[in-house]
């Protein structure tokens, strides 16, 4: 079998890709053997693969790549959620741009271009992951808006609602102006904004006395109904009762005390705007004051406002701060940074608005899923997150799960035709899953002989998190198919790999449903990526140019070399630089972590090349190559123990670079030197099959991480089967009895013997092709002996012999307590004299800079203790080198 000299993963990665999809590989169906399940957490359907996917599925394939590996039946689940919000604007901007508006169509109309659209364009990132390598189920792949899934979300809300869990009011919400629809609290990002303090003075009616108020927002002034001081501010007592005038319109309102107001902020007084802020609308429910709602749904001025109708929000800002400064009510302008929110899907400023909405009742709901968490019956990894989790969990608010949309599953509450013309809030409803069984609900109710054209549906759809809450045990039908086999084998699930972005929005929710209609964890652990931030440690976004193309990047390195890359340094929890350049237009695209998952590749490539380049006959194993058959044997297992360890506490990034150890260094530069025939000599049979059974292994325990470059190099190590492939086969547990530690010390020993003198060498340019004598001071020599061959292969002595003192000419090193004498060619000795004065001197002053930092005592007590272990570290060493220094300078003394 030819070998190409370069590995090409441009030609590979799609060949097995297909390959393993076509022969139904990632297929799984429930059986004997233990299942492990992972369900992908849905990317929205307008979403298209980013760093963040790339990192979080990566890992996730690892996980399920590792467990089919250990003989699980292994599951991961794809699928995509509908994203309400995101997708509507995409729908709306696609119609906008084909000269229809979404207020001309009927919303079947309008869903049937979004189902258009999202058959056109949504999915585009499952595909994607086909690239990075994702072996997910396909055939299961489920979406949150499917007939199905949609008829387990109507059935959850009519449970929840006849639960009294869910219910309808009229409460403060954060309303998105673009989006026009409510958002619930987790859904509001807080920016800091730079902005204006408007000092603005009102008159108190009937005299000529002001009183002056600080406001950010001046265009919510046309909807004040009070103003409020504190009832202890003797400043203010002889105004309360009194009324004031609202400027420019002149309407009077009252003065009130609240307790809630701060005599120590501004000037002790407060505008009350009931209609606009969430505070003011409780002290206005207080005092009975009026609600006066001067803004419409997007953001412009409301017919309530009496001034400025029509215009937007911010241009009126503007407007009305020139009014009030030429009527003399503007006082001063400051400038004020204020923490402001704003949409998570469309960025707009979150205006408070007072809107009748559908909430779920979560105080008592979410008590199981809480106690879970605390209990670690669901592990949060890593454990920090536990104390982020119970502050949100024991301040949960209701959950407000009404969107003004039309995109999502459509709120199963009908309402009476005959009650259109009454407030919203005094309308009857019937909460049912179909039109038909609400009607019967409706007659039984009002003892009228209704049709179904007495009943409209509420037009308002579910918060997007209202379907992917249940996706842990409906993407297996457990709602609408209660504990049908699937659900029942599959359910909990085993791991989910997420952001911590998202640990309220969609875990503790996932939790609480899990309980509630499986009465069971939805899952066992829950591993919290980082976020992945540019080299100054901003996070990576498309606004700020400083994200690279996900698939250009596995374009340039390949999927496995991306997959190394992002993985090197990418520890639970914690953020990861990624070092594309900041300016890519400039500088293009470009990675060293990506480079060094490509030379990782190259690297097991080139050592498939080198034992397929060799003559091979019937000759009997050297002693040589049976030491280092032995050793590597020894150490895979060691390396199975420590993987198994790396797993089972979620250290994926340790674990990789565990791999990447006994790949490239133990494997590659030190098994296959001694495995090396001599020059125009041929490897014995036996031999080779031994080294292809262990690059095998390796192969094997490399998989998950490059599972492209292992398969391609499992099928070229030996003639298989077509259908033979390294992801189905079984990785032996590590065999315990077969780790002899004392020969891996041994010969971790010899290794670091290997690499002094080499370090010896190059440091007085002794040239590799040269022989030289090695004396070795020890108390050990039979280990020396019974590694003499290894010595010999690596270090290309001519003798090597013991000695208690350095022959006449020698250099010394040492390695823990064996030192090692090497005679040296003629050379200057003043000049290596003065040498190693100066390395002496450079040394002590090193040393000196140490101790002084080991004698602070308050840097001892406050350090963290691996850096204090670190610097004591420092100190053995600089004093170890220190020692043989002189003893070299003493040599040429003598």
């Amino acid at each position: 079998m030819s070998i190409a000299p370069k590995y090409d993963p441009s030609e590979s990665e799609s060949r097995w890709y297909e390959f393993w999809e076509s022969n139904g590989f990632f297929r799984s169906v429930p059986d004997e053997r233990e299942p492990y399940t992972i369900v992908i957490p849905p990317p929205n359907v307008t979403g298209v693969l980013h760093m963040g996917h790339m990192l979080n599925n990566t890992i996730q394939d690892i996980l399920i790549r590792r467990k089919r590996l250990e003989g699980y039946n292994a599951l991961w689940v794809p699928g995509m959620d509908h994203a309400s919000i995101a997708t509507e604007a995409k729908v709306v901007k696609m119609l906008r741009e084909q000269g229809i508006k979404k207020s001309d169509l009927t919303r079947d109309e309008f869903l049937g271009h979004a189902f258009e659209w999202k058959e056109k364009y949504g999915g585009i990132i499952l595909k994607q992951l086909r690239k990075l390598g994702a072996s997910c189920d396909w055939d299961r792949t489920r979406f949150t808006m499917d007939d199905d899934y949609y008829k387990a979300v109507i059935q959850v809300f009519c449970d929840l609602y006849e639960k009294g869990f869910i219910y309808r009011d009229l409460r403060m919400v954060n309303w998105d102006p673009v989006g026009l629809t409510a958002l619930s609290d987790e859904e509001v990002i807080y920016k800091e904004k730079q902005g204006l303090l408007y000092h603005v003075r009102y008159q108190i009616e009937g005299s000529d006395e002001y009183v002056t108020i600080a406001t950010t927002r001046p265009e919510t002034i046309l909807g004040d109904t009070a103003i409020s001081v504190h009832p202890d501010d003797e400043r203010y007592q002889h105004l309360v009762g009194k009324k004031a005038l609202v400027p420019l319109i002149g309407r009077a309102i009252p003065i009130i005390a609240d307790d809630y107001v701060d005599r120590e902020f501004g000037t002790g007084c407060l505008k009350v705007t009931p209609a606009h802020d969430v505070n003011d609308y409780e002290i206005g429910q207080r005092h009975n004051l009026e609600t006066i709602d001067v803004l419409n749904a997007d953001g412009t001025m409301s017919e309530a406002a009496q001034l400025y109708i029509g215009e937007d929000r911010f241009v009126v800002r503007k407007k009305i701060s020139k009014d009030l400064k030429a009527s003399g009510n503007l006082v001063d302008t400051e400038n004020y940074t204020n923490s402001v929110g704003h949409s998570e899907r469309t960025d707009a400023i979150i205006e408070p608005r007072l809107s009748l909405q559908w909430w779920v009742r979560m105080g008592d709901f979410s008590k199981p899923a809480y106690k879970a968490v605390m209990d670690d019956e669901v592990q949060l990894i890593p454990s920090k997150f536990k104390n982020t989790y119970r502050h949100w969990m024991e301040n949960i608010k209701d959950w407000c799960i009404s969107r003004q949309l039309w995109w999502g599953q459509q709120i199963p509450a009908y309402f009476l035709e005959s009650e259109k013309s009454l407030d919203e809030n005094q309308r009857q409803y019937f909460v049912a899953p179909s039109a038909e069984e609400a009607l019967e609900k409706a007659r039984a109710a009002t003892g009228q002989d209704l049709n179904a054209d007495d009943l409209y549906q509420d037009p308002d759809v579910l918060d997007t998190w209202f379907s992917s809450w249940l996706w842990p045990f409906q993407v297996f039908s457990g709602i609408t198919d209660p504990g049908n086999k699937e659900v029942e084998y599959y359910y909990p699930t085993n791991d989910l790999v997420t952001g911590p972005d998202i640990l309220f929005f969609w875990v503790a929710r996932m939790i609480i449903a899990g309980y509630e209609y499986e009465d069971q964890r939805p899952f066992q652990n829950v591993y919290l990526t980082g976020l992945i931030r540019d080299e100054k440690g901003r996070k990576m976004s498309k606004s700020l140019g400083n994200s690279p193309d996900a698939l250009a990047l596995m374009d340039l390195y390949g999927a496995d070399g991306v997959r190394v890359g992002i993985l090197l340094s990418s520890p639970a929890g914690n953020d990861l630089k990624f070092d594309t350049p900041l300016n890519l237009e400039k500088e293009g695209l470009q990675s060293k972590l990506c480079e060094q998952g490509r030379n990782f590749l190259n690297k097991i490539w080139n050592a498939l090349r080198l034992i397929k380049g060799w003559e091979v006959d019937e000759r009997a194993t050297t002693e040589k190559q049976q030491i280092a058959m032995d050793w590597i044997g020894n150490r895979i297992e060691a390396a199975k123990v420590e993987l198994e360890d790396h797993f089972s506490k979620f250290r994926i990034s340790d674990a990789l670079m565990m791999v990447y150890k006994l790949t490239w260094t133990e494997f590659c530069s030190w098994f296959l030197e001694l495995m090396k025939p001599d020059r125009g000599e041929a490897i014995g049979k036996d031999a080779l099959e031994q080294l292809i059974q262990h690059f095998e292994v390796i192969c094997q325990i490399a998989h998950p991480f490059i599972p492209f470059l292992t398969e391609e190099v499992w099928h070229q190590l030996r003639e298989r089967d077509e259908k033979d492939a390294l992801m189905m086969t079984q990785l032996v547990a590590p065999k315990t009895e077969l780790i002899d530690q004392a020969k891996l010390d041994e010969f971790e020993f010899i290794q670091e013997v290997v690499t002094e003198i080499r370090a010896f060498r190059a440091k007085y340019e002794l040239k590799n092709k040269d022989q030289i004598e090695l004396y070795i001071n020890t108390t050990k020599p039979d280990l020396f002996n019974a590694y003499r061959g290894i010595l010999e292969n690596f270090l290309n002595t001519s003798q090597i012999e013991f000695a208690d003192a350095a022959p006449e000419g020698a250099g010394s090193t040492q390695v823990r307590t064996t030192e090692f004498y090497i005679p040296l060619p003629e050379i200057d000795v003043a000049a290596e004299i003065e040498k190693l004065k100066k390395e002496i001197e450079y040394t002590e002053g090193f040393l000196v800079k140490v101790d002084k930092k080991l004698s602070n005592e308050r840097f001892v007590q406050n350090a963290p203790a691996n850096v204090v272990d670190l610097e004591r570290k420092k100190k053995s060493d600089a004093e170890a080198k220190l020692k043989m220094l002189r003893e070299n300078l003493a040599s040429f003394s003598n």
